[in-house]
């Protein structure tokens, strides 16, 4: 009877593990599925289907404004703003969200107004924001910070509230005071939650500062964009368009790699 219990456990832990082949069978398939949009994207525009500028020509594009030092100074800007809302809000997000989730009497008071910005797009707060900030790096890194931050303390009062209870009780009865069962067992339960809402956040906070910079910019990926289209510039747009997509790329996978060690003791599939 415990060897046939046991044989489902041990299935079940080989299947959570990752190992190295893995690793690389995943990247190997992301290499194939980017390798076949491209080919794609080529035969369509080759054909005529779609009027949309070949891989050439994009290719050719981002080497001349690489080479310019354009694509470095839009990005640069660009990440700077993204980089400085995103931490404060997220920094801002945690302590927050482990406040409502902790304390009753904070959540009354916090979360009406969380529930009342959370309907409002961030993207709508940009006109308002300009008129009181100016159009200089204030009002856009405010937006970013207010996307982020909103992603994340909803994600992080999640957690806190979605800890099993039964944990709580028995640390209570072996005698743990609020602070240790808070450190011990709500921090990490909660983990999970506030990684999400971060990741969630990241992508607001690059989604913002793109529309921040459509709007009133004189550098960024967004500004690019925006200047590109007066001239119908497409392989321009298509560069600043891979840029963000990349950088967000880089900057999800590197989130991934945190949350894959912080929750280290989570079963994966």
């Amino acid at each position: 009877m415990s060897a046939a219990s046991a044989k489902p456990r041990t299935a079940s832990s080989g299947k959570a593990e990752r190992g190295p082949a893995m690793d690389f069978a995943s990247l190997g398939l992301n290499i194939v599925g980017v390798a076949a949009g491209v080919a794609i994207w080529w035969a369509l525009t080759g054909s005529g289907v779609v009027g949309l500028p070949r891989p050439p020509e994009v290719l050719a594009r981002f080497i001349e404004l690489l080479g310019s030092g354009q694509l470095l100074r839009d990005t640069v800007a660009s990440l700077a703003r993204v980089l400085t809302g995103f931490l404060l809000g997220v920094l801002l997000a945690i302590p927050v969200g482990f406040a409502m989730g902790w304390y009753k009497v904070a959540r009354a008071l916090v979360e009406p107004y969380l529930q009342f910005f959370r309907m409002i797009p961030p993207l709508a707060i940009i006109p308002l924001a300009i008129v009181t900030m100016g159009i200089e790096e204030t009002p856009k890194i405010f937006v970013i910070f207010l996307a982020s931050f909103l992603a994340s303390v909803v994600a992080t009062y999640q957690g806190v509230i979605s800890v099993d209870r039964t944990m709580i009780n028995a640390a209570r009865v072996l005698g743990a005071k609020d602070f240790t069962i808070f450190r011990r067992v709500v921090v990490p339960a909660s983990t999970p939650f506030i990684l999400v809402g971060v990741r969630i956040g990241l992508g607001s906070a690059w989604a913002t500062v793109v529309a921040a910079e459509l709007i009133a910019a004189q550098s960024g990926l967004g500004y690019r964009m925006q200047q590109a289209q007066l001239y119908y510039d497409l392989p321009t747009i298509f560069v600043s368009l891979f840029a963000i997509g990349i950088l967000g790329l880089v900057m999800d996978r590197m989130l991934q790699a945190v949350e894959r060690r912080l929750t280290i003791w989570q079963e994966r599939i």
